[in-house]
């Protein structure tokens, strides 16, 4: 059971994962036990309501007890078990799908009281595996869900950050927030979005080699409206590249921002997790 500690950056503050598609790993107990070993004591974990959405409130406790068992095995001391919360949402490749029946089964699961957001819900003309005009339609009526519901949403957003802005001014922001979630634009793009309100994460991406524009939006984010994800297990950051990305790997992500703005890790984790829990503290 388990692979025993590992060799990761040791950053001397809690660090929050706010994007992780834990049901996705081939192993969610294990990827929890090396982010409590990692000091990533918070994960917020992705369910997309037209796929398998009973799988990830089924399972999560079960993944939990297992994590804790395998640091028990280990002996690990002042490791602590993460915290997991989940949003819940149709991703706009799903759009499509998302009927009636999927509109009451997302109003059912985000009364689940560890269900802390609506998402991950946008526009994605990249791929346009839903049509374009789904894609709004959904957008807009999970805006109107979470606004109800007193939750946060984390948007989605690829080649439709312009239509994504218009549709979130003309809709309006949750009060309880708007998470702009794995941005990989530069500052300029960034911009505008921060004036609506919204928080930006980062991900894997700001620690590739030719990511200079990433870096410099993250550079000029707020403290106090950044936040930092995996997206795991997708874009590794380096020095794993390639690889299945995990919660533990956050750390990356928080010293190579550090770097960016001249601040220390431990800064970048404590202003970061703070964020994490203003955002996913529950309902409004």
């Amino acid at each position: 059971m388990g692979t025993g500690p590992v060799e990761l950056p040791k950053i001397d503050a809690p660090i929050a994962d706010t994007h992780a598609h834990l049901v996705m790993l081939d192993d969610p107990a294990g990827a929890l036990e090396r982010a409590a070993m990692a000091g990533v004591p918070f994960v917020v974990t992705v369910v997309d309501v037209t796929e398998t959405p009973r799988l990830t409130f089924d399972l999560l406790q079960s993944w939990l007890d297992e994590a804790q068992e395998r640091l028990d095995l280990w002996g690990v001391e002042n490791a602590v078990v993460p915290e997991v919360r989940i949003i819940v949402g149709a991703h706009p490749h799903n759009a499509k799908d998302f009927g009636p029946d999927a509109e009451q089964l997302l109003i059912e699961l985000i009364a689940d009281p560890r269900v802390v957001g609506i998402g991950e819900i946008g526009l994605d003309f990249h791929y346009d595996h839903s049509p374009r005009d789904d894609q709004r339609r959904v957008f807009k009526a999970q805006l109107v869900m979470a606004r109800e519901a007193g939750l946060p949403v984390v948007v989605h957003l690829r080649d439709a950050h312009a239509e994504g802005l218009e549709i979130l001014k003309a809709e309006g922001i949750p009060e309880a927030g708007a998470i702009l979630h794995c941005f990989t634009g530069d500052a300029q793009l960034a911009a505008p979005f921060l004036e609506l309100g919204c928080y930006v994460s980062f991900a894997g991406p700001v620690t590739f080699k030719h990511a200079d524009p990433i870096r410099a939006a993250a550079a000029e984010v707020p403290l106090d409206r950044l936040l930092v994800e995996t997206d795991c297990p997708f874009m590794a950051p380096e020095p794993h590249r390639g690889k299945s990305n995990e919660p533990a790997w956050t750390v990356f992500t928080v010293e190579r921002i550090a770097a960016v703005r001249g601040l220390s890790a431990v800064e970048i984790a404590q202003s970061t997790y703070a964020n994490a829990r203003t955002v996913f503290g529950g309902r409004r």
